[in-house]
């Protein structure tokens, strides 16, 4: 019923607005429409504007009742600059089709071509001008993507800034400062606009032809002569992995031997120089597909690189590594190890609080059933050789020899395992802890040999660090607790816990691209084949976001905008 009312005064004020030449009557006419629509816009959650709906119900009326109803995009060089920015919005990575690019411009011709059009269509224009700047701001800020569709560990609140944007919107457009207003949005750190370089690097590839396929066959290493090597040095010239060499030759040389390293590390391989069948793999993944990854990763850089702390940890998953970074500096960095494919590490934020020296590790009920226990099984000393106890869940021992482990997993277990402090600790020697649903943590390992892989998803679900005394000791920061100090705790083999004087933010981040200062694209696995659920939510057709909003810290859905 709402509906069909909503449509009968929009036909009401099409039918009976008077037809005159007077300026003023026909502004009068658009007040008088844009009025109607935006009223059922605000009874409709979403409304029809020249085949196109508008589904922002708080931020577009919020605009136009402002302005008393009157048309907003009277500033020429407003126009112009909102088209210049659809004309490359897909440097971000994004769809201009989302932002009623098209349609926009056949309507613009339309106007330009010197018709007389009537008050209805430039109603029509001016509110879908306001609906493109108000969806593609939302898109900047927090994403196209809504995370939490795609993980529902996500924790890291979709902030859209303050909560006096519809000034900041109407004030730009009355002031020709559209574009201006639309660099803001972006998220303002260099990693994201290397993305970007990278994305339009890419796509001038393909423009040119991209790269050919390397054939298969033996492997190819230093100092061979092979007809396949003139494709290999082709392919590594396209790249930009090799450099001023004879794409002609066959043999191969130092230069290509060079070149392949470069490759190699490039894509998380091991850099030996020989191409086997792991890097002839990777040299023929097509150009596309690395399009679609910095498609993705762009995507990812707008979900959260808005308002980053002065100082935190992140966890790059994909990446193996843990970096601490203060005031844009990566001031430590270490490699990790991550969880396997069965025991993903999940993507999070929280905050660092306090760390334990010499922990104790108390074994998580699958990893019993599934690791341990079929180890005790076959070994009836395993858990005295790995410094294992038994104990009940008020804390008393039980000698695991009066135990029958026959019964479990199909009976529960009555008790608790528990690995006391030492080297053979699965969570090595320290622990770094903060809150989360996920009993996820960083921490020491005695598996440090894992450390050399090149992928290295061994863990169940914790991060793995290689030289957390080091990080310790930065976290603390504190003249108190040296690096010597902690050693002597840990000698001790005295269970300590030290809290942080200001908890430390930490993220733990999935990205499999990053783009360095220098210009160099490193391509990641995507090792729990996440990639592809954002790229078809990336394409999908823009819809209306179910999920709220955060302004301010506060959960609404009254933000920047509602799209």
């Amino acid at each position: 019923m709402e509906r069909f009312f909503c449509f009968f005064l929009i036909l009401f004020a099409l039918v009976f607005t008077p037809v005159t030449t007077s300026a003023s009557s026909s502004d009068e006419a658009m007040r008088e429409l844009i009025r109607e629509r935006v009223s059922c816009l605000r009874s409709e959650n979403g409304v029809g504007v020249a085949d196109r709906v508008i589904s922002s119900v708080i931020v577009l009326p919020a605009l136009y009742e402002k302005s008393d109803y009157r048309p907003l995009w009277t500033n020429s060089r407003s126009v112009s600059q909102l088209f210049m920015v659809l004309g490359s919005i897909q440097d971000e990575g994004l769809d201009p089709v989302d932002y009623h690019g098209p349609l926009l411009t056949q309507m613009k011709a339309k106007i330009e071509s010197g018709d007389q059009n009537s008050p209805s269509f430039l109603a029509d224009f001016d509110l879908l001008l306001s609906d493109s700047l108000i969806r593609l701001g939302y898109h900047l800020l927090v994403g196209k993507v809504n995370p939490e569709e795609l993980d529902n560990n996500w924790n890291m609140g979709r902030t859209v800034g303050e909560l006096d944007a519809i000034l900041k919107i109407s004030g730009a457009i009355a002031d020709g400062k559209v574009a201006k207003l639309v660099q803001s949005l972006r998220p303002q750190v260099p990693v994201y606009h290397r993305l970007r370089a990278a994305l339009a690097h890419y796509r001038t590839l393909k423009a040119q032809g991209g790269w050919d396929t390397v054939s298969g066959g033996s492997v190819l290493k230093s100092g061979m002569t092979d007809a396949r090597v003139v494709q290999l040095r082709k392919r590594l010239e396209v790249s930009g992995d090799l450099q001023e060499a004879n794409l002609e030759s066959m043999l191969f040389d130092e230069d290509v031997h060079q070149a392949v390293e470069h490759f190699q590390r490039r894509h998380g391989l091991v850099a030996d120089g020989i191409v086997g069948q792991g890097t002839l793999a990777a040299l023929n993944v097509q150009i596309d597909e690395k399009i679609s990854q910095l498609l993705v990763n762009l995507e990812r850089a707008r979900w959260i690189l808005h308002d980053l702390p002065k100082q935190f940890v992140v966890v790059d998953i994909a990446g193996f590594s843990v970096k601490y970074l203060r005031n844009g500096n990566i001031i430590w960095e270490t490699r990790a190890q991550v969880g396997h494919k069965y025991r993903k590490t999940p993507v999070f934020k929280s905050e660092i609080k306090f760390l334990v020296i010499n922990p104790t590790w108390t074994v998580p009920l699958t990893i019993f059933i599934e690791d341990v226990l079929p180890k005790v099984k076959k070994d009836p000393n395993y858990l005295q050789k790995k410094d294992f106890r038994v104990i009940t869940y008020g804390r008393e021992y039980v000698d695991e020899r009066t135990i029958d482990w026959s019964k479990y997993p199909e009976e529960k277990f009555p008790y608790l395992l528990r690995q006391e402090p030492g080297p053979q600790n699965a969570l090595g020697r320290i622990k770094f802890m903060f809150p989360n649903s996920h009993d996820v943590y960083l921490h020491d390992t005695p598996s440090k040999a894992l450390f050399d892989m090149e992928e290295r998803a061994f863990s169940s679900g914790c991060v793995r660090v290689e030289h957390p005394y080091s990080f310790a000791e930065l976290l603390l920061d504190d003249d108190k607790w040296t690096k010597e100090r902690i050693m002597g705790v840990i000698e001790s083999k005295e269970t300590k816990q030290v809290s942080l004087h200001t908890p430390v933010p930490i993220l733990l981040l999935y990205w499999t691209v990053n783009a360095g200062e220098d210009g160099t694209v490193v391509f990641k696995k995507d090792i729990y084949d996440r990639d592809a659920g954002v790229l078809a939510a990336l394409q999908t057709p823009f819809a209306v976001s179910q999920c709220s909003i955060i302004a301010n810290g506060r959960g609404n859905n009254s933000g920047f905008s509602d799209n």
